[in-house]
């Protein structure tokens, strides 16, 4: 997983509470794991005018003109805004693959669904709960300009608007940790690599009918 650096990147909104993990990427699209390739298929129903399946080449697919990613400068955004419990429903890891692979590298929003809050963690995409004044106040902001870009330090838990308004956010220490360093999971439990091997070794020593 990348390290996770200080950036300026463009915002993009979702003007709409409870957006479910459906509607980040449908069910259909959930049978390859390979955690590359959903990008296409974000707000899949949102996004087209025709059904689309998997496999199938989105290139001769009718975009919505209206929707917000399928505008510029929105389509090379970066992070995403939204409303309270974003991306509740079922607990499909794909979601995050999906935002990640289109280039978003976080979301910011009043509150999250648990499942999906945890899930960004582990893929390397930062979620920032802040209070729903200030939300309202960057959807505000968005609206009066539209090449509108937040920077975001995690270091120091900070969102910066262009007039240099900074906004707090809390993150535990530990997920703080990974997310700088690149840890996923496996990452982590690798970088104890020697003091596996060292225990495999004396334990298939001791047993070594396993």
């Amino acid at each position: 997983m990348e390290k996770f650096k200080k950036f300026s990147g463009i915002v993009a909104a979702i003007d709409r509470p409870n957006v479910d993990t459906d509607a980040i990427i449908p069910k259909q699209y959930l049978k390859s794991i390979k955690r590359s390739g959903f990008g296409v298929n974000l707000f899949d129903d949102w996004r087209y005018l025709d059904p689309g399946a998997p496999g199938e080449s989105n290139a001769e697919r009718r975009i919505n003109p209206d929707f917000v990613l399928n505008k510029t400068p929105y389509d090379h955004a970066q992070i995403l805004l939204g409303r309270e419990n974003f991306a509740c429903g079922s607990s499909r890891e794909h979601a995050v693959w999906a935002l990640m692979d289109f280039g978003f590298k976080v979301v910011i929003a009043p509150s999250f669904a648990d499942i999906f809050y945890n899930n960004s963690f582990k893929n390397g995409l930062l979620p920032i709960a802040l209070s729903p004044t200030l939300v309202d106040q960057l959807f505000a902001e968005l609206e009066q300009q539209q090449d509108y870009r937040l920077d975001v330090d995690l270091e120091n838990q900070l969102v910066t608007n262009a007039v240099g308004f900074e906004m707090p956010f809390e993150i535990e220490d530990f997920r703080k940790y990974c997310l700088l360093n690149g840890f996923d999971d496996i990452e982590l439990t690798m970088q104890h690599a020697d003091h596996i091997k060292a225990f495999e070794a004396q334990y298939y020593k001791k047993f070594p009918w396993l």
